[in-house]
């Protein structure tokens, strides 16, 4: 064993000085990093990361909740619209032989279910006429002309 003595103290001398080189490598990345994450912290404008990230995560929740609103809004107004006159057709003919001209019409204006009315006028040599007849998923409970139901076709065939 006495023998044996100087080559193990050679040995962990070696392995010591190994170690202290692992040490001084260790160090010296470790001083880079932090040297590297000041500089990530500090940001671009010397604010701090943190501080911007939750900046950001502020205003990502702002524009979440805006998003949420305008979603509201648009089915809002799509609900509207389904209301609305979105649906329009039109015939004009000549009601009368003796008339030069086609100066009557039939105009009807639905919604998005078919529901709304139609309008017709009669137009003569003494006088003019006007109706109203009120639509409700496509059917009217009034008797109707060709050209009012033709009128109707013409707008129901319009989809949005």
């Amino acid at each position: 064993m006495a023998d044996n003595m100087p080559f193990i103290v050679v040995t962990m001398a070696i392995v010591m000085i190994i170690m202290l080189c692992i040490m001084i490598r260790q160090a010296w990345n470790l001083s880079y990093m932090k040297k590297r994450y000041r500089k990530m912290m500090s940001g671009v404008d010397g604010d701090n990361l943190e501080r911007l990230l939750m900046g950001h995560i502020d205003e990502v929740r702002h524009v979440v909740e805006e998003n949420q609103r305008i979603d509201a809004e648009n089915r809002r107004m799509d609900e509207l619209l389904n209301l609305a006159v979105t649906r329009v057709g039109m015939v004009r003919f000549r009601a009368f032989e003796d008339m030069g001209s086609d100066l009557s019409y039939a105009v009807a204006l639905l919604d998005a279910h078919n529901n709304g009315v139609v309008l017709s006028s009669i137009f003569g040599r003494e006088d003019s006429r006007s109706y109203a007849k009120p639509i409700e998923d496509g059917k009217s409970t009034y008797p109707m002309t060709k050209e009012e139901e033709q009128a109707l076709h013409e707008a129901m065939g319009k989809a949005m």
